[in-house]
């Protein structure tokens, strides 16, 4: 099973995770207008090194664990296939997403 970006990214996007995915599975674009980045669960080989790097805890280890967004991460994947890599944000900036934590 693929690892899953949830809805705690949705307008936060820190980046991180796309810079250490070793088979390049993560990819930034936009989503409902706020910026998002998905995981292509073809891609994905659930080795968890994109979790422990997002600093609001916006990645699952399981599809089971959000549907809903493990369906988003698949069907936006192809369309963000193609867009360029972002720079990451600094880990200890505070969300901007008044719900998010730091973890």
């Amino acid at each position: 099973m693929a690892y899953v970006i949830t809805e705690k990214c949705l307008g936060e996007r820190y980046g991180h995770c796309q810079g250490v995915c070793p088979t390049e599975a993560i990819y930034a674009g936009t989503y409902q207008g706020k910026d998002f980045m998905v995981i292509d669960p073809v891609v994905c080989i659930s080795c968890g090194a994109c979790a422990t790097e997002c600093p609001v805890g916006s990645i699952v280890e399981s599809e089971d664990m959000d549907p809903t967004y493990a369906k988003i991460n698949a069907d936006l994947a192809e369309k963000f296939k193609a867009n360029p890599k972002v720079t990451a944000r600094p880990k200890d900036e505070a969300p901007k997403k008044p719900t998010n934590k730091l973890v």
